[in-house]
């Protein structure tokens, strides 16, 4: 028998998830070590049986707030003497799934 995992929606964004999972999302708030609540869960399943996700929740655990890598925005308009470079990193939060269910 397959542990049981849940597909969640978080920060515009649909991960697979399962216990013992560490996935990085979008930004949510919160210190390392705090605990968040999944409630927005789309499917759930053990093996290949699929099960009700009417009030299911998923249990994680904030590892740490972290930044993405850096990407350069890069404008130019050509013959305009115009060019304009900026960078950017993504703040993202990397959590570790609890449970499921």
């Amino acid at each position: 028998m397959r542990a049981m995992f849940a597909v969640v929606r978080t920060g515009g964004k649909q991960y697979r998830v399962a216990a013992g999972d560490k996935i990085v999302v979008e930004k949510i708030d919160g210190e390392a070590g705090s605990s968040v609540t999944l409630g927005d869960v789309l499917l759930a399943g053990e093996g290949s049986e699929l099960k009700a996700v009417s009030g299911l929740t998923v249990a994680a655990e904030i590892v740490a707030q972290a930044k993405g890598e850096k990407v350069i925005v890069f404008k130019k308009r050509r013959r305009h003497n115009y060019r304009r470079r900026n960078g950017h990193r993504q703040n993202h939060t990397i959590l570790k799934i609890v449970s499921v269910g």
